[in-house]
């Protein structure tokens, strides 16, 4: 029940969250740069959250969609391999990845919350 709920309560704020972003943009918000950038940087925090929620139940398509987002990492110049190295914590997706993804999943929502008084400032 409180599995569904936490689900059902993240879908109902990527709802909110969007008919704000649908009105800063209908408004000319991103004028202000500062509001719009720290918003941004809010929007991008939200999803890596709900992704790294979206990783916790460790079903099938939980495994694979941590194999394909983290292997996005190794993307990165020079030092990608070791970023999924380190994301994952061994050579594949396993247990260490999903205590990392979890510790994670519970730290970000603050650090939303300080951005958002950013935003709000």
């Amino acid at each position: 029940m409180i599995r569904v709920l936490h689900s059902n309560g993240a879908s109902m704020f990527f709802l909110f969250l969007y008919c704000h972003i649908g009105r800063g943009v209908y408004w000319g918000s991103y004028f202000l740069s500062n509001v719009w950038l720290s918003g941004v940087t809010i929007f991008l925090m939200c999803m890596l959250t709900a992704f790294l929620g979206y990783v916790l139940p460790w079903g099938q398509m939980s495994f694979w969609a941590a194999t394909v987002i983290t292997n996005l990492l190794s993307a990165v110049p020079y030092v990608g391999e070791e970023m999924v190295s380190w994301v994952w914590g061994g050579f594949a997706v396993s247990n260490p990845t999903l205590i990392r993804f979890f510790a994670f999943h519970f730290i970000f929502p603050f650090l939303v919350v300080v951005f958002v008084m950013v935003h709000m400032v």
